[in-house]
């Protein structure tokens, strides 16, 4: 299973869940025990928290530093003094092999964890056996996103980063409403999907993390992410001139953000799919 950061999975989920609708067909206000598989750092485990108030919400993970992050910011969401046995529980699992008796929920949700797993259908069963009701994937579609800029180069080098990146990586990242194939050959039925798009915007007047954003372009750090990756696909003398580029581009921009001029939208498609159980 690929591995990710606290500060990673911060800076791309960030304001996804601003709006909910995407969760409607979870029929979250009827939940009484939900659990979120993969959770990370807990940022679709609190929304699920929010929408099902009735609800006990199970957030799991392989990664203790990811459920260490999650349970801070759970201590920072909660007030001691109204802390009841509702809130959030987190706990160390694998998706494959989850630590769960049969039928333990009425909803078992992921959020981008199947495109990062080399075996989701594996999961997929297991969501399954663990699930009385419901099951629901929100994975997104990475070959099909959407950039624009006022930098213009930028939106070109990313498709270019972006089809190297998809092409030296070990799982589906662009899985999306593929999903239901997994939903189906696990046994689910009345399987749906639907897509969303999650918008990202960086426009005046900045916030801290746009501009950090900016800086990381500047830097390269944004190609260093995915250096593994890139570098499966790329010889070392591509890989090195798509990082020049790229910080090129990124001083652009921050000459840009300087006088307040830089903007930037992405569109990231996702899909949620359900089935029951």
């Amino acid at each position: 299973m690929r591995r990710f950061t606290a500060d990673y999975l911060e800076r791309t989920r960030r304001g996804m869940w601003e709006s909910r609708e995407a969760l409607s067909p979870l029929a979250l206000p009827t939940r009484s025990r939900v659990l979120d598989v993969g959770c990370g750092t807990g940022e679709l485990t609190r929304v699920l928290a929010e929408e099902a108030p009735d609800a006990t919400v199970v957030g799991v993970d392989a990664d203790t530093d990811l459920l260490a992050a999650a349970r801070d910011a759970e201590e920072a969401r909660v007030d001691p003094d109204t802390r009841t046995d509702r809130d959030i529980a987190y706990c160390a699992g694998d998706a494959t092999r989850l630590p769960f008796p049969n039928d333990a929920f009425d909803l078992v949700v992921c959020q981008a964890l199947l495109i990062n797993l080399p075996d989701p259908a594996a999961a997929v069963r297991e969501f399954a056996r663990v699930s009385a009701d419901l099951v629901a994937a929100v994975e997104p579609d990475n070959a099909d996103v959407a950039v624009e800029s006022t930098v213009c180069s930028e939106a070109g080098l990313e498709a270019r980063v972006r089809e190297a990146y998809i092409a030296g990586v070990e799982t589906d990242v662009a899985m999306g409403d593929r999903v239901r194939e997994l939903f189906a050959d696990a046994g689910l039925s009345d399987v749906d999907s639907r897509r969303y798009r999650h918008e990202k915007r960086v426009e005046p007047p900045y916030s801290e993390a746009d501009l950090r954003g900016i800086a990381r372009k500047a830097s390269g750090d944004g190609i260093a992410d995915h250096e593994a990756e890139l570098r499966r696909e790329l010889d070392d003398d591509g890989y090195d001139a798509l990082r020049r580029e790229w910080r090129e581009m990124g001083r652009t921009a921050a000459g840009q953000a300087a006088d307040r001029e830089y903007e930037r939208v992405e569109w990231v498609p996702f899909d949620v799919t359900v089935g029951h159980v």
